[in-house]
């Protein structure tokens, strides 16, 4: 994992002012489809079918996830 560490931040150190701009926006993105992804997956694995939520209580439950 260190190794992985050491090439990112070579990478970054590469990149110009208007490419780590957009970038980081790509990477920001991908961060939040996984967190989302991965606030679903537990949802599905603790649903029952008799488990009903409004709307407000499943926004909720994610933001804790």
């Amino acid at each position: 994992m260190n190794l992985l560490r050491i090439r990112i931040h070579h990478l970054i150190e590469q990149l110009g002012d208007e490419e780590l701009e957009s970038v980081w926006s790509d990477i920001h993105a991908l961060h939040c489809d996984f967190y989302m992804r991965k606030a679903i997956q537990q949802v599905k694995r603790s649903q029952q079918p008799w488990d009903i939520l409004t709307h407000d209580e499943a926004v909720r439950m994610l933001m804790f996830v």
